[in-house]
This record gives C-alpha cells, sequence and structure tokens, in this order.
C-alpha cells in the first residue's frame, strides 16, 4: 500500500471500520461497508452531494475530475488502403474528436483535514451522509419501480379474468 493510501485508512479509521479496494487505477475507501472516498492522482476525494458541495465549494475544495477520450466509431476509423495510400494514419479520428471532462460526486477536502483524524472527522461525516442519502435515494428507486411493476402485473391479471 502507498503511504497515502494508509494515511487516509488512519485517518477515517475513527468512524468505523475502513477498508480498501483497487479500482480506476487507484483505491475506493469505504466506511462500515458505504463507499465514500476514493484515492486517485494522489488526492483525497470524499463523496459529496447537492447537500453538502456547498461546504465543500465554500472550504475552497475541488472536484474530482477527469477526461473521457473521444470516441471513435468504425465508419471514422481510416481505412487501410488510405492508410496505405498516405490518406491517413491510425488515431487520426480520435486526435481530431473533443475528449469530454467528467465531473462525479467526490471532491478534494481542505489541506488541514489532512493532518488529523480530528481534522478529518466533520469532512467525513459529510461524505457518509451523503453516501447514505444516495444509498436511500436509490432504494427508493427501486420500490418505486417494484410497486408499479407489481401493479401493472396486477392490472394484467384483473383484466384476463371472466
Amino acid at each position: 500500500m502507498s503511504a497515502l493510501l494508509d494515511h487516509c485508512l488512519e485517518l477515517l479509521s475513527p468512524l468505523g471500520d475502513v477498508r480498501a479496494k483497487r479500482m480506476f487505477g487507484g483505491h475506493g475507501l469505504y466506511i462500515d461497508d458505504l463507499f465514500v472516498a476514493l484515492i486517485a492522482f494522489d488526492r483525497l476525494y470524499l463523496k459529496a452531494d447537492e447537500v453538502s458541495r456547498p461546504d465543500f465549494t465554500a472550504a475552497g475544495c475541488e472536484p474530482f475530475v477527469y477526461t473521457k477520450p473521444a470516441q471513435t466509431s468504425q465508419r471514422d476509423a481510416p481505412r487501410s488502403e488510405a492508410v496505405r495510400g498516405g490518406l491517413g494514419r491510425p488515431g487520426a479520428a480520435a486526435a481530431s474528436g473533443k475528449n469530454t471532462q467528467i465531473t462525479i460526486g467526490y471532491w478534494t477536502v481542505p489541506a488541514e483535514a489532512m493532518e488529523s483524524p480530528e481534522l478529518m472527522q466533520p469532512w467525513a461525516r459529510r461524505a457518509i451522509a451523503a453516501a447514505l442519502r444516495a444509498r436511500s435515494a436509490k432504494r427508493s428507486a427501486v420500490r418505486r419501480k417494484t410497486r408499479a411493476a407489481k401493479a401493472s402485473t396486477g392490472a394484467r391479471a384483473r383484466r384476463r379474468q371472466p
């Protein structure tokens, strides 16, 4: 494990059972099996949502942003004859495409929060709360879909009855 990962695990440990999982070329951090943070590009990012984002913004934190390369389709790929004839080169379509900046709901923490578990706790608690809200919203959506599916199945069954 890296020194940053070890340090982050130590910072978050007072809040529960902390574990790391390799992902995205970095690490995902879980507190009590709740995904609350990630380490990427040698920085710690905590989960944020519409409720907690203003706190992160006010503290001068930065969102996690990555660049998604332009997609090329088979239609855009240079033909082998054109390449042999000097009319194109492999990758030319991708080079001319536009990359997309993707921002996800994770933000850096203030520099002082990286100094001790006590200074990290308020920020980590915001991340836990955001993760719990996201989980609750996801469960509610699943319940609505399940109820709607059951209702439509029941309506079909009632229509079939003589």
